[in-house]
């Protein structure tokens, strides 16, 4: 099944080349997809590596309160002026290596999981699917949803990535409209989703979506870290849990 996205819907879908506005073409995923979403999915995670390392240090102020105190200490131990300069940089060395090393954990479980066998994963179920979208012929991103315990009455979207070249061409909200779609069409009444990133551009495609966040936990453990003292002094992440009332869409 295809979706061929308007070209143009409330300002969402805009993507100007020379010959003109592009559509944006959301379908299942075929086995010929496979090398592109992969690719697509690895980059993405690694972007999360300097995300996680950097851009997340300001929103832990119990990080920040950490390593100052260990930049004292080590001054006070050493009585050199230059520990001052050198230790925040050994800190953000560590803090990329082990966030490195987590998001690398969290690939190989997914690459063990369902990107191993991505057809025979989404389609042994009528509650999960895999979707493309494609634009100029090429695919350009991806996204899945996964129906929880029907109990709960709710599906999760998952694996949200979009190649960066063709970001802020609509081709996010195309995919999350897919995926409403799909648990309108399903009988669901609720969309999760959960996220530890902390690109505000990010948040602000899920939020136009029509997602709230209903909760954030700070120190969540990421699938794939491990227990090691080092790892959870220079690791630590944000999760926000997103929520969306499928029948107030």
């Amino acid at each position: 099944m295809e979706q061929k996205v308007p070209k143009i819907e409330k300002n969402m879908f805009k993507n100007v080349h020379q010959n003109g506005v592009q559509s944006i073409v959301v379908r299942e995923f075929k086995p010929v997809d496979e090398e592109e979403v992969k690719r697509i999915f690895y980059e993405g995670l690694m972007e999360m590596i300097p995300d996680t390392a950097f851009r997340g240090l300001r929103h832990h102020p119990e990080s920040l309160l950490l390593y100052a105190a260990m930049t004292v200490l080590c001054f006070v131990i050493t009585m050199c002026w230059w520990v001052i300069a050198l230790v925040p940089a050994v800190v953000l060395g560590c803090r990329y290596f082990y966030s490195m090393r987590v998001i690398h954990g969290y690939l190989k479980q997914a690459m063990s999981r369902d990107m191993r066998d991505i057809e025979g994963f989404y389609r042994k179920s009528s509650d999960s699917c895999l979707w493309v979208a494609v634009l100029e012929d090429k695919v350009v991103g991806l996204v899945a949803a996964v129906g929880q315990q029907r109990s709960s009455g709710a599906v999760e979207l998952q694996r949200m990535s979009v190649d960066r070249r063709f970001r802020r061409c609509g081709v996010g909200v195309a995919l999350g409209l897919k995926v409403l779609d799909f648990a309108a069409a399903h009988g669901y009444s609720t969309v999760v989703l959960g996220t530890t990133a902390y690109t505000p551009a990010a948040h602000h495609l899920y939020q136009r979506l029509g997602f709230r966040c209903v909760g954030v936990t700070n120190g969540y453990v990421t699938p794939g870290a491990g227990w090691s003292l080092m790892e959870k002094i220079f690791y630590k992440v944000r999760h926000h849990y997103y929520s969306l009332d499928v029948q107030n869409c």
